[in-house]
């Protein structure tokens, strides 16, 4: 993949990912936005990580960093020049050697119910069967139809989309943004709003990891060049509430945050993993300015007051922390 010629040329940027179809899709639109930011060649350096790997539920994985881990690796070994991940992929605790270099525009956020049929999560029967490995979304369906039954499911996009096509599944939940990187939207029979169905912190946004060290000059103006002020501020009051409650990706939390009319908007919800518990906390911030530092000042302020509310509430006794590594 090549970018624009040019005498400020970084040469190639060397941009690691997973090997999915969908990390693929995904990191090549990135990839051809920074390669024309830097007048640059671009090389795709695949990477396999555990969650490729293992068969295992994410949650027996611990679910935070097991998709982040062998590529940030990859970047501290200096194979790769960035690293692009599923933000909501990424764990919430500072990397000591790795910075955020970039957070592009944010995709849509929501979930996307994939039915046989053309159904919704109102008109699936009782007892049909849905596909899902996330805890949050299990959970989530439990609270709204608990007359369904969750199967624990794992594999790529066309893999679970297959099993409703071959009869195993009734329907599937997927990342509505997913879909949308793959050109497979129009397999959504519904997407679920974020205000009754809130999704995994930083759902639908990628980040551009590098190392801390300083990094090419024409790179770093592309990491500049492709950076949303907007997603980055929204996804950290999002990933904060995370942090706050010590809870993982896999963690049974949704969280939405969103800026509009100058104010920054933040709510989140803690699920017991059996969906009859929920704990809701909503709070605005107003920035001083659309400034990257005033952005991230509302973000901490806001994010700080849900996580008191949420804890003062009990969260800690739904949501089960993560552990160290």
């Amino acid at each position: 993949m090549s970018g624009a010629g040019g005498s400020e040329s970084a040469g190639v940027i060397r941009v690691g990912t997973r090997a999915s179809a969908l990390a693929m899709a995904q990191t090549t639109q990135i990839a051809e936005r920074l390669a024309k930011a830097a007048k640059a060649d671009i090389e795709l350096v695949p990477v396999t990580t555990e969650g490729d790997t293992s068969r295992a539920s994410l949650a027996s994985l611990g679910g935070t960093g097991v998709f982040a881990a062998a590529l940030r690796e990859a970047l501290l070994r200096g194979e790769v020049d960035v690293v692009v991940h599923s933000l909501k992929d990424l764990p919430t605790a500072e990397h000591e050697g790795l910075r955020l270099g970039a957070v592009p525009k944010r995709a849509d956020a929501r979930d996307a119910l994939c039915a046989r049929d053309g159904l919704t999560l109102t008109t699936l029967p009782e007892g049909a069967r849905i596909g899902t490995g996330s805890p949050r979304r299990i959970a989530q369906l439990r609270a709204a139809r608990p007359d369904v039954v969750a199967v624990d499911i794992r594999g790529n996009v066309d893999t679970r989309l297959g099993k409703v096509a071959s009869g195993e599944l009734d329907a599937v939940l997927l990342a509505a943004a997913g879909l949308g990187r793959l050109g497979r939207s129009d397999a959504a029979t519904e997407l679920l709003p974020l205000a009754d169905w809130p999704t995994a912190a930083g759902q639908g946004a990628l980040a551009i990891e590098v190392r801390r060290e300083r990094v090419d000059r024409a790179l770093e103006r592309a990491l500049e060049a492709v950076d949303h002020g907007l997603t980055r501020s929204t996804v950290l009051a999002e990933r904060l509430v995370l942090a706050g409650l010590e809870a993982g990706c896999a963690a049974p939390v949704g969280v939405t945050a969103f800026v509009e009319d100058e104010l920054l908007f933040l709510s989140a919800s803690v699920y017991s993993a059996d969906g009859t518990r929920r704990l809701t906390s909503s709070h605005a911030a107003t920035p001083d300015s659309r400034s990257a530092a005033d952005l991230a000042d509302a973000a901490r302020d806001v994010a700080d007051r849900v996580v008191a509310e949420l804890l003062g509430n009990g969260a800690a006794d739904l949501a089960p922390r993560e552990e160290s590594p």
